[in-house]
């Protein structure tokens, strides 16, 4: 892992662009060091993208609540996109944090010296802001997987098909959905491993994003994003016979894959049939559908499994046996 004493401000100062690159790299990593995220927003301060300035310092502040110099480079870029109220509160809020730091008590001269001028004519940018924010912080995303594909959910409502645009490589996508001309939410994930970016796929749907990605291979992912271990993969030794007085010799080794193969071909009967169809459901089905089979077998203590939520999700689901038998709470 990258060294984040590397990056101080005189590195990225020398050359932005190449610090973001070098950050991205070390991100990429480790998702979860918040002097990575804020010293890109440094970078970006620099390269006046003050947007990922906000994403990148917010996400620093996710991770390190009371981290002074975060406060202080999101109130910058606020400031400078015309959020001057927000660009108040993140000042203040650093200043609380390291009151020796004078750039926090300079800032804040200059947001008042701007909100008194104009008293409350900063108002009209109120609508822009909440917005803006809303796309920064407000939407979430999530993920979940089956044997082959990987799922990526996007809540967002009633998004315009034609501003939804989605680039999808081996190991990373990129989604982009835009709201005006002015205001687009974005989304980069690096993937712990490989895809097969010809057979993905996205879907727009009334409520949400969904973004189905095709696995390279049948294997169950520990989480979505970060680098994968290096796995060497070692060719076991041929063994050497026994040695025999027969001249037919039998490949075991032969023999037990034919038996293993036998046994996966086989379908399932009975309670094994009926929970593999439960858990195919399950997978397959919707948020909503979800929660009510997880409600209904939990309240009902096994006894009642719905798929409607509707049905279920605004009362108690109550134990229902079957008639030949007693249910009794342990």
């Amino acid at each position: 892992m990258a060294d984040e004493r590397v990056f101080t401000d005189e590195c990225v100062a020398e050359c932005p662009e190449k610090a973001v690159e070098a950050l991205n790299a070390a991100v990429e990593l480790d998702l979860n060091v918040a002097e990575y995220y804020c010293q890109r927003a440094y970078a970006h301060i620099l390269l006046r993208n003050y947007k990922e300035v906000v994403k990148d310092a917010s996400k620093a502040l996710e991770l390190k609540p009371n981290y002074a110099l975060a406060h202080l480079r999101k109130g910058i870029a606020e400031y400078h996109l015309k959020m001057y109220q927000s660009s108040m509160e993140s000042f203040t809020r650093g200043q609380e944090l390291d009151a020796e730091n004078d750039s926090f008590t300079s800032w804040i001269k200059t947001c008042k010296g701007h909100l008194e001028s104009t008293g409350q004519q900063d108002g009209n940018k109120e609508d822009e802001t909440h917005k803006y924010q809303m796309t920064t912080r407000q939407i979430k995303h999530d993920w979940y997987q089956t044997d082959s594909h990987v799922i990526i959910t996007i809540m967002i409502k009633n998004a315009n098909k034609d501003d939804v645009k989605v680039e999808f490589a081996e190991k990373s996508v990129s989604a982009s959905v835009k709201f005006s001309s002015e205001d687009e939410y974005s989304l980069k994930l690096h993937l712990l491993h490989p895809v097969i970016a010809q057979c993905c796929d996205v879907k727009v749907l009334g409520a949400k994003i969904e973004i189905k990605m095709k696995k390279t291979e049948a294997m169950r992912w520990e989480k979505l994003e970060g680098v994968a271990p290096d796995v060497k993969h070692f060719m076991p030794e041929q063994p050497q016979p026994y040695p025999s007085s027969s001249h037919n010799t039998k490949n075991w080794d032969k023999l037990v894959m034919d038996i293993k193969k036998e046994e996966n071909d086989e379908k399932p009967e009975g309670d094994a049939a009926l929970n593999q169809l439960f858990q195919k459901i399950y997978a397959d089905g919707s948020d909503e559908v979800k929660r009510a089979m997880n409600k209904s077998f939990t309240e009902s203590g096994g006894t009642v499994l719905s798929t409607n939520w509707t049905e279920v999700g605004n009362k108690p689901v109550a134990v229902n046996p079957p008639d030949d038998m007693e249910w009794k709470k342990l």
